[in-house]
């Protein structure tokens, strides 16, 4: 397997300036995440639990709402597609997809299930409890329908178009299509929905993803190769890249494109939302004409800079650009 040499700074430079106000479609499971802090100081006389005197109540956007933010962090133009609830969640979900200035014209409501909430209690910095509201049932037929098709309108005016998959049902056979208007699509899919993504430019799962979606055990470069390659073939896809921690990312082309590039994250304190940040930047890349060995080592850099972050988070060109520089040296 080729290993690829270091993005150099000045290029990286280049091709952020490329990829500045293209034009990105996120296609996908929306979760509104809500916050409650507070403090513990006694245990509920009712049950053997803390009490948590509440100081503070936010949100924030998951799941597919990540990948938004994640493209807005680099001056993407970005517009969102998904189902939310007719409730006053669904409310909070637009105010933040708008205060970040993405498009939400085609986010819409439906009246069978609710917009899908994760609320976390938190004390101390430790989170007490976790409770979710959501229904990961398929869209029904007419909702469906209705938004297919304004994923089609805004999938032909795009530059690329991201399926962010996580499992909550609105993916679906007729999303994808509609997708498949813009000429690159890359999807980050959860392994039991695969099939869904047949004929997309680029997947990108992780290890543990790949390994569940091809059936093999990822355990050294010899089984590595046997998923990338079962995948490929599955999926028609002309990209595979497996995002592996510690590891870095491999790439699997169907012209017989092998790549590896190490990690380069100096200190990782939280991998969550990682995934979003790479799809997010090879899709820009790709989007920008650059090359999938250029895209790829520019996604490592990107997700070298949100795992030395606490939480969900996002990278900046600065911050992707400073692990650049510190390479480059």
């Amino acid at each position: 397997m080729t290993v690829v040499t270091t993005l150099l700074s000045h290029d990286a430079k280049a091709l952020f300036a490329s990829m500045r106000n293209r034009r990105i479609l996120v296609v996908g499971d929306v979760m509104l995440d809500e916050w409650i802090w507070g403090s513990v100081t006694r245990i509920s006389p009712e049950a053997p639990v803390p009490v948590v005197a509440v100081s503070e109540h936010s949100f924030t956007l998951g799941g597919a709402g990540n990948v938004a933010n994640n493209l807005r962090a680099l001056d993407a133009h970005v517009s969102f597609a998904a189902a939310v609830g007719d409730d006053e969640y669904a409310g909070h979900v637009r105010r933040l997809l708008t205060d970040e200035q993405v498009e939400v014209d085609a986010v819409i409501s439906v009246s069978d299930r609710p917009t899908t909430r994760k609320t976390r209690v938190v004390a101390h910095h430790q989170q007490v409890v976790r409770a979710d509201w959501e229904s990961a049932k398929p869209l029904q037929g007419a909702d469906r329908t209705r938004l297919a098709a304004l994923i089609s309108e805004h999938a032909v005016n795009s530059d690329a178009v991201i399926l962010s998959d996580y499992a909550k049902g609105v993916l679906s056979p007729e999303i994808v299509e509609a997708a498949l208007a813009c000429p690159i699509v890359l999807a980050d899919p959860k392994p039991a929905n695969l099939s869904l993504f047949t004929g997309v430019t680029c997947v990108a799962p992780n290890v543990h993803e790949a390994s569940a979606a091809a059936g093999i055990a990822i355990v050294d470069d010899a089984s590595l190769e046997a998923a990338g390659s079962a995948l490929l073939e599955r999926l028609k896809c002309r990209y595979v890249v497996i995002t592996r921690g510690e590891h870095g990312m491999s790439l699997f082309g169907r012209d017989g494109d092998r790549l590896h590039i190490p990690s380069v994250a100096r200190t990782v304190f939280d991998v969550s939302g990682a995934g979003d940040t790479v799809v997010a930047v090879l899709a820009l890349a790709l989007a920008a004409n650059a090359s999938i060995a250029t895209a790829m080592q520019l996604a490592n850099f990107a997700a070298g800079a949100v795992v030395e972050k606490l939480g969900t988070a996002t990278a900046t060109a600065d911050e992707i650009l400073a692990l650049v520089d510190l390479a480059d040296a």
